[in-house]
């Protein structure tokens, strides 16, 4: 892996030289985004003075991912790296590594007050020592799932982007007050929607533990057989222990996630009685073609799948 990275690394050199030598014109600010949703957040707020490139794409698993030499190369020639922070992406510093990069790391979850995952999840992670390269420790990662967070990435790109680019500064933020202005309309819409739901009805099952910040910020229960990591496998006992917890606090609904294997899903459904509802987006978007190309389409998504599930609408 690593001698196929330097190779594709030196080859890249040569094509850049090349260009620079009978080219003087600005090029666009080139980013790397780590995952799709801050590529769509990254997006937003550059416009056309930006060029991202996006390492774990659309429907993609960052859990899981093991970088290609490809994302060396864009390392190496990125000014800036957008990554979430808080220990999600367990492949990034092998990455700066391997690349060489020089670029500066952005970690946008600066600004944001951290969770912890539920005390049952942390345990169990600490436990079994995380898996290679990405132990998040007791502190939950997904802190995109709450619109007010999201928010905060965008002004962090846009700071970002306005230190790596000044002459751009006055359209990174006039690009970012418009977006945000979308994702305050989003919060509203995320709100009034389980506003609608029964408080005794806001119990849901999903694959792993991606929406807790979601839980904390608007009020609803999530439960997940495989706690932090897609990457895990709950034991049997874990699953019988859920299975006795969805009948016990009447589960509303059961999703599977556009980024797991629905097996577990499907096995905790059969034993609880509850129907699958439908598929939420936590890690990834979908693909341009699907219900989540965008992040305020995935909040859609999740909530219209969560509200029609519960009330039957």
């Amino acid at each position: 892996m690593l001698k196929s990275i330097r190779r594709a690394l030196i080859l890249s050199v040569i094509t850049l030289t090349s260009l620079s030598a009978g080219h003087a014109f600005a090029e666009p600010l080139k980013v790397v985004a780590s995952f799709s949703i801050i590529s769509d957040f990254a997006k937003n707020v550059g416009g056309d003075r930006v060029e991202v490139t996006t390492l774990v794409g659309p429907d993609g698993d960052a859990h899981v991912y093991e970088p290609s030499p490809a994302d060396a190369v864009s390392m190496a020639s990125a000014k800036l790296v957008l990554v979430n922070g808080l220990h999600f992406e367990g492949f990034l510093q092998r990455l700066v590594e391997a690349s060489a990069s020089k670029a500066a790391i952005v970690e946008l979850t600066k600004g944001i007050t951290p969770i912890d995952f539920k005390k049952e999840f942390a345990e169990a992670e600490e436990a079994e020592g995380g898996h290679e390269g990405h132990n998040h420790g007791s502190t939950d990662p997904h802190a995109f799932q709450s619109v007010v967070n999201a928010k905060i990435y965008v002004k962090n790109i846009a700071d970002a982007f306005c230190n790596a680019d000044s002459a751009g500064c006055d359209t990174y933020n006039a690009n970012a007050a418009a977006y945000t202005e979308k994702l305050d309309g989003l919060d509203k819409e995320v709100r009034e929607a389980i506003a609608a739901i029964p408080q005794e009805k806001r119990i849901v099952i999903t694959s792993h533990d991606a929406f807790g910040y979601f839980e904390h910020e608007y009020g609803l229960t999530f439960l997940a057989p495989q706690g932090l990591s897609t990457d895990s496998e709950p034991s049997a006992a874990d699953v019988a222990k859920l299975v006795e917890q969805v009948k016990q606090d009447k589960a509303a609904a059961i999703f599977v996630e556009n980024i797991s294997n629905p097996r577990l899903i499907e096995q905790i459904s059969v034993e609880t009685d509850v129907k699958v509802g439908g598929t939420l987006y936590s890690d990834a978007l979908s693909k341009a073609n699907g219900p989540a190309a965008t992040y305020i389409d995935l909040m859609r998504n999740n909530i219209k799948q969560i509200k029609g599930a519960i009330l039957g609408s």
